[in-house]
């Protein structure tokens, strides 16, 4: 099973505020690699007519000592940037350690704390899933980046919109 995350969040002044989130699931029972990208590209083409984001951010992706999950996590962000610019929105990428920083404040946080950090941040009853709580976690990475650009004057200056 591989399982690609998705969170949307709300970006107004300096507060974020939790809209949705989830998971698409592929499997290696599906078929070739085709037809894992095709589900992938389908979902997220779907959460993002569904939720009108902005923009959408996506993690950079790392080299791990498996070459061959480099290449599988690359081909499935290929798919997520293709829903992104098939409907014109512009993609913002950051590396895990950006990513952990901002949400965190360490670049070195574990995943639990990620999550632990997302339920705090955005006042959710439980804490969410692991690939659930990197998608937020992307999404408020770009929020405070974007709002601390645009308190210099600096970058895209976001309008209070969705972010996925």
């Amino acid at each position: 099973m591989r399982v690609t995350g998705y969170g949307v969040i709300s970006q107004k002044n300096q507060s974020a505020t939790y809209i949705a989130s989830g998971i698409i699931k592929t499997s290696n029972n599906e078929g070739n690699l085709a037809s894992r990208i095709k589900i992938i590209l389908s979902g997220l083409t779907q959460v993002i007519e569904q939720f009108q984001p902005e923009v959408v951010v996506i993690e950079k992706v790392f080299v791990n000592t498996n070459p061959q999950s480099t290449l599988l996590l690359g081909q499935a962000r290929g798919a997520a940037i293709a829903a992104a610019v098939s409907k014109d929105l512009d993609v913002f990428e950051y590396t895990a350690l950006q990513i952990k920083k901002s949400v965190v404040g360490t670049g070195h946080a574990t995943k639990n704390q990620v999550q632990v950090m997302i339920q705090r941040l955005l006042n959710l009853p439980s804490i969410p899933s692991t690939d659930s709580a990197d998608a937020l976690a992307c999404g408020i990475c770009h929020a405070n980046i974007s709002s601390s650009l645009s308190n210099f004057g600096v970058g895209n200056r976001m309008k209070g919109g969705r972010i996925i």
